[in-house]
């Protein structure tokens, strides 16, 4: 099923939720909210060009970079679109650029194979992707092929709590354990378009949409090894006019991830994807340094990960407008290594340093959640950076634990208060103005429930403007 225009899905997200007109959200205008992304029918229609043509062994053993970047130079120098075509093998490669009016067409069987050492990508630390594209247009991956960054060769050290990873720190071009490549990424670029493609062990962030307009993910799946360290699913950032849909993202670290680094983030749509991972499922910041705005993410399954929705403000930006609907989560407890305490939707704003600005959070919905957590919900705001008028309606959470790992633990990384003690409760609120609560049911499975049914805890001084309706808490004896 195609993706519809954006000006399509808009209209019928307005009907199925119409206090969306009345926001204050006004995005700048675009012609991608008049017209489908133009990739869309160009690829249609593209030439196409292989690249054992060029020269390609496809054994997996020798480099096949030359003859790749070959033909997407000779398909970027070609009339019209144009499609650099995989046949089925495998593709060892270093970093590849690819080119305005270019698809990478991996058909089924194929694989590229990002290399594993310091040489095969270049010399700046933001550049290393397996595939690049820069300042380009009308470009793309499909096929229902494979790109494989060969995460695993890059653990220094297997551990059952959180793998060490290998750090090329010692070219300088950045330091500590993050100096590691990424999979694929997409810097200054218009009418973006990945789908019907597997993305896989990715040794750092696997796809990064940055400073891009008009970027269509759909039926993408993302596989990185579950105790791998930022090994993230899809960062977007500083880019706007995003529509992700039909997505699987299994991974260790945060899976769809908006961050504001040079420029305000707004119009991204997520809907219909299932997420599992060892941190956060859907994650704002924590970069956010500039403004995110008019973001919804709808009809999302989320399991076994240890934070389920979140906002998380830290460098001064603010994120306003934003709607969580028809969602599905279970959120568990992992090792206190990892960021998080299982909370299935948590809302923080504090400086990362003590000279930081503080951001606020404002106009946050929602709607048709339901939970199984081994812990409760977490609003945080702080004294200059305030949550206000957030709504939860239709929210069902059910509480109980099942794994041995410690509760009673608060968690605000990165940053702030690190790990504070402080007891359970189905709701945790600080620093609020605004809270709407409408039909909201908590319920406490038997067994473990003495340790924590507390349904609210907050401090009447930093939370103020609360309404109730249709709430309910009590024990459930299943």
């Amino acid at each position: 099923m195609a993706v519809p225009p954006p000006s399509l899905l808009q209209s019928a997200l307005r009907f199925l939720f119409p206090f969306l007109a009345v926001t204050q959200w006004q995005p700048p205008t675009s012609p991608w909210l008049q017209s489908p992304l133009p990739v869309h029918a160009a690829a249609a229609a593209a030439s196409s060009l292989s690249v054992r043509d060029f020269g390609a062994a496809g054994d997996g053993l020798h480099y096949d970079t030359a003859a790749i970047q070959a033909a997407i130079d000779a398909c970027h120098a070609s009339a019209g679109a144009c499609r650099v075509a995989f046949p089925p093998g495998k593709y060892l490669t270093a970093t590849v650029r690819l080119k305005s009016g270019v698809v990478l067409d991996i058909e089924r069987g194929a694989t590229v194979l990002g290399g594993t050492k310091i040489g095969d990508y270049p010399a700046e630390f933001d550049r290393w992707y397996v595939i690049l594209a820069e300042g380009a247009s009308d470009v793309g991956i499909t096929g229902g092929g494979v790109v494989d960054g060969q995460g695993m060769r890059f653990v220094r050290k297997f551990e059952e709590r959180k793998n060490v990873m290998v750090s090329w720190n010692e070219t300088g071009a950045c330091l500590g354990d993050e100096c590691r490549p990424r999979l694929v990424g997409f810097i200054g670029c218009t009418n973006v378009r990945v789908w019907n493609v597997s993305l896989n062990q990715p040794a750092y962030w696997c796809l990064h949409i940055v400073r891009c307009v008009n970027t269509s993910i759909h039926d993408v799946s993302i596989y990185g090894d579950f105790n791998t360290p930022n090994n993230d699913g899809i960062d977007i950032e500083d880019s706007n006019h995003t529509v992700i849909t039909r997505c699987k993202i299994d991974t260790g670290d945060d899976a769809i991830c908006p961050k504001t680094y040079t420029g305000p983030l707004y119009n991204l749509i997520a809907t219909d994807c299932w997420i599992r991972t060892k941190s956060s499922a859907i994650k704002l910041g924590s970069a956010s340094w500039f403004d995110f705005g008019g973001l919804i993410f709808d009809n999302i399954t989320i399991v076994d990960s240890h934070r389920g929705l979140g906002v998380q403000i830290r460098d001064g930006g603010n994120a306003n407008d934003i709607t969580f609907s028809n969602i599905k989560i279970t959120t568990r407890y992992y090792d206190p290594s990892w960021w998080g305490r299982a909370e299935p939707i948590y809302i923080t704003t504090c400086p990362r340093e003590s000279w930081s600005k503080e951001g606020a959070v404002s106009n946050i919905r929602f709607i048709n959640i339901t939970a199984i957590s081994e812990n409760g919900v977490f609003l945080s705001g702080s004294k200059g950076g305030q949550l206000s008028n957030l709504r939860f309606s239709n929210v069902n959470v059910t509480y109980k634990r099942w794994t041995s790992y410690e509760g009673g633990l608060v968690d605000y990384r990165p940053g702030c208060q690190g790990l504070v003690k402080h007891s359970m409760a189905g709701i945790i609120m600080e620093h609020i103005q605004g809270l709407e609560i409408e039909n909201v049911n908590m319920r406490w499975a038997n067994g473990r429930s003495w340790e924590w049914d507390n349904p609210l805890d907050f401090r009447p001084s930093t939370v103020n403007g609360i309404s109730f309706r249709d709430f309910h808490s009590d024990l459930n004896s299943r």
